[in-house]
């Protein structure tokens, strides 16, 4: 019986940019930031990215929206939809918003992303960087999101022609203390983007000079 081989050994640098942070953002004009919207599909999330996304370019801002959908036709393309599959896809994400912050870019993510602990290591990254990071919880009930179901995904899910779908055959644990509250059921979609975009705006703020 032969030992298995050992794993190699992960002899890496990180590369430093010549540019200090601070130097970047202030040529940005404004702070890196992660704006992270969470709630079940059809809850509207990526509605709220794309407006809040034109809300701030057109308020000066610059940032990016990384959609779950894209992702995974992209970056997130070899993975499914398993509880591991949704933990690595939610460290994808959670890494490329921190690199953008990193660079000054408003990162806007909006992903299912279902379970706390990776929201919270999304987070716990962010805050190990000296990046700011906002829990968005867009919460509308599960019947809600049914009901609209704009892509018949909830239909195929009750059928069951699509496995693991969150809040029919998985899980999702909703945040216990997100830093902003959206109820697109209840609320125009202008209000909560206005609400938001003050929120990203003051949290994307530069220090004011002494």
């Amino acid at each position: 019986m032969h030992d298995s081989p050992a794993a190699p050994e992960r002899d890496l640098t990180w590369t430093e940019s010549r540019i200090p942070r601070q130097q970047r953002w202030l040529a940005m004009g404004q702070r890196g930031l992660v704006v992270w919207l969470t709630g079940f599909s059809g809850s509207g999330k990526s509605t709220l990215a794309v407006a809040l996304d034109k809300a701030l370019t057109e308020s000066g801002r610059r940032c990016l929206i990384l959609d779950g959908d894209n992702l995974r036709q992209g970056l997130c393309e070899d993975l499914g939809f398993g509880a591991a599959d949704r933990v690595e896809n939610i460290r994808r994400a959670a890494q490329a918003a921190r690199l953008l912050a990193e660079a000054g870019v408003i990162a806007i993510c909006a992903l299912i992303s279902p379970f706390a602990a990776q929201r919270e290591l999304a987070r716990a990254s962010c805050q190990r960087a000296g990046i700011g990071f906002l829990e968005v919880f867009v919460n509308v009930p599960l019947e809600v999101c049914e009901q609209r179901d704009p892509r018949g995904l909830y239909a195929k899910a009750r059928a069951g022609l699509i496995a693991e779908f969150t809040g029919i055959s998985s899980p999702y644990e909703p945040p216990q203390a997100a830093d902003v509250e959206l109820r697109t059921h209840e609320l125009s979609l202008a209000h909560c983007v206005e609400q938001l975009r003050q929120r990203v705006c003051l949290e994307s703020a530069l220090p004011m000079p002494a």
